[in-house]
């Protein structure tokens, strides 16, 4: 409880640090995010697991090989499952931007799809309802590309210091979409990472190397049963 309270004070007071430095990252990201979209496979007989967010998806500050969705594309490689891990993450992104980029992104259609957005709306003090209809938005159009797409919404925590009401109902939201929009859920991205300074950068908010390699392992139980291919042999 301590390392997560260190965590969310550190994740509001470097915010303005984050976005000072954000432009040249977020060039860079999204330079990368389109490449990795264009370059996804077309053929149906490869699944394609598609991962939406912002700079904690995107690996912030690390090289995208370093970044979660990289990390369990690894995995799935080593088990012998046939899936292509698409890394769509933009530092800075929120929910709104999510909602307006989704149309481009889905020219590569995935058949799972990881949300992780809606922390930067939270360090913002954004309005939530608004938050709740962009992040469901984004859902409804991912399922209007497939019908059949499996979606796993990564829930986040946001500091107190911006209220018992507007924290409690932000933690409490990401239950609320998974439940309304029949999606996945993981609880806590950061579980085990947020507030520890050896697994967070100096900004004490973006994971190191390391960090990504524990979130990796809270998105692992949750995407490892949709996996519908078996692995080869």
């Amino acid at each position: 409880m301590v390392r997560y309270t260190m965590y969310i004070l550190l994740a509001f007071t470097s915010f303005i640090y984050s976005c000072g430095n954000a432009d040249k990252t977020q060039a860079q990201q999204q330079t990368s995010a389109e490449s990795q979209v264009t370059e996804a496979p077309k053929e149906k007989s490869t699944p394609v697991i598609l991962f939406f967010g912002n700079s904690i998806t995107a690996g912030y500050q690390l090289d995208i090989k370093d970044a979660f969705p990289a990390l369990i594309q690894n995995r799935l490689d080593s088990l012998g499952y046939t899936y292509k891990v698409v890394n769509a993450g933009l530092s800075g992104e929120t929910s709104a931007g999510g909602l307006n980029r989704i149309d481009w992104v889905l020219q590569t259609v995935p058949d799972i799809f990881v949300l992780e957005l809606g922390a930067n709306d939270g360090l913002r003090g954004l309005d939530l309802d608004e938050t709740k209809k962009n992040l469901k938005g984004i859902i409804n159009k991912v399922r209007e590309a497939n019908p059949d797409v499996k979606i796993i919404l990564a829930g986040m925590q946001v500091p107190p210091n911006l209220g018992n009401e507007y924290t409690g109902k932000f933690q409490g939201m990401f239950s609320e979409i998974a439940e309304e929009s029949n999606t996945e859920l993981i609880p806590f991205l950061l579980d085990g990472v947020a507030g520890n300074p050896d697994l967070n950068l100096n900004d004490g908010i973006h994971p190191t190397p390391e960090g990504h390699q524990i979130v990796a392992e809270n998105v692992w139980p949750i995407l490892q049963p949709l996996l519908e291919k078996e692995p080869n042999s």
